[in-house]
């Protein structure tokens, strides 16, 4: 996620600086009319900014293909230009995306939703377009890739590997990550006040709130952890944040996070595998189903909006049955003709 949004005050952003007038309009609609999140409307920001940048370079060719992306100038794109949009830009640039972008059908699914918003906006909110350019098309349902998880074997691999030189703090992280299932963001906002006895308060997507309650495991890592937090000499007296840098006191940022999970991961002999803490959120998903969780409990730990969000897990237990039975020392055994008995050779009729 760009920087644009500060992880620590996810309910702040900078101003809209190289964006449109017309996108400016919206992403404020998003924000105070439609009550999306921060991070939500972040991420209509980037789509839409690179859809205007394609626009700049590829159709309207208003400046040189190979301008850097950061130095096209967006904010002279008026009502009028974008009036010109055709679906043919639409599709041209889904193509551009397709061929360039790693991120392959989902990000090309994502994008198409970002313009389908807007232009929607545009014909239907404010009335500044008679047509909408993405009207009827469609990508389909991008295919979804189970996610990637350690086992429970792994995972102990991990805790007991974890070299650092401020073990208590990244053992506690990472003990967190694979019991409650967190995610990234959700981890370095904890603040010392948000824990009440078994209970911690998780501030979530859209800012909103879930109790998720800890286990032992979790309780003992945090004791440990916060008596040598207390224990550092450059703490600032009013930093509330639990996760703090060793050296200056400070809120880990969520970048600090990832370099600590990768370095364990490493000394765990499990990197180069695109294990990360959004990886970590999923093996504790999925050891918890595997033991026996139900899903809609799942989906209160994990935070999600529906429970159709949560069924991915079943999905990778039916993959690990599909391949026990592969497994099966007699799975390359297939038909062989030449040697099946005749009915003459078995004396045997059905």
């Amino acid at each position: 996620m760009s920087s644009y949004i500060d992880v620590v005050h996810p309910d702040r952003h900078a101003p809209y600086l190289d964006i449109p007038n017309d996108v400016v309009e919206y992403l404020h609609y998003l924000d105070f009319v439609k009550m999306r999140s921060p991070r939500t409307i972040n991420a209509y920001y980037l789509d839409l900014r690179g859809f205007f940048r394609f626009m700049m370079a590829m159709q309207w060719s208003r400046v040189p293909r190979d301008t850097p992306l950061e130095e096209i100038n967006l904010k002279d794109i008026s009502t009028e230009d974008i009036k010109k949009i055709t679906k043919r830009d639409i599709f041209s640039y889904l193509d551009y995306v397709r061929s360039t972008d790693a991120n392959g059908g989902k990000a090309r699914a994502r994008k198409l939703s970002a313009l389908k918003g807007f232009f929607s906006y545009l014909v239907t909110q404010v009335n500044k377009l008679q047509e909408n350019p993405t009207e009827g098309i469609s990508l389909g349902s991008p295919k979804k890739a189970l996610p990637k998880y350690l086992t429970a074997a792994e995972s102990i691999d991990l805790l007991k590997n974890i070299q650092s030189d401020f073990y208590e703090r990244d053992f506690c992280m990472i003990t967190l990550f694979l019991n409650c299932g967190m995610r990234l963001t959700e981890l370095v906002t904890i603040n010392m006040g948000d824990f009440k006895q078994d209970t911690i308060r998780i501030t979530g997507k859209g800012n909103k709130e879930r109790l998720v309650y800890l286990n032992d495991a979790c309780l003992e890592a945090l004791d440990h952890y916060k008596k040598a937090r207390a224990a550092l000499p450059n703490l600032p007296a009013d930093e509330r944040a639990l996760f703090v840098s060793k050296r200056t006191g400070k809120r880990l940022t969520a970048r600090r996070v990832e370099q600590i999970v990768a370095r364990c991961l490493q000394s765990a002999g499990l990197s180069g595998r695109g294990f990360s803490p959004h990886k970590l959120r999923h093996t504790a998903a999925t050891l918890m189903y595997q033991g026996g969780v139900d899903m809609l409990a799942l989906k209160e730990i994990l935070g999600h909006e529906s429970v159709s969000t949560t069924q991915i897990y079943t999905h990778i237990n039916q993959e690990r049955l599909r391949a026990a039975v592969k497994a099966s020392p007699l799975a390359d055994q297939g038909y062989i003709a030449e040697s099946k008995p005749s009915q003459q050779d078995s004396g045997e009729e059905d």
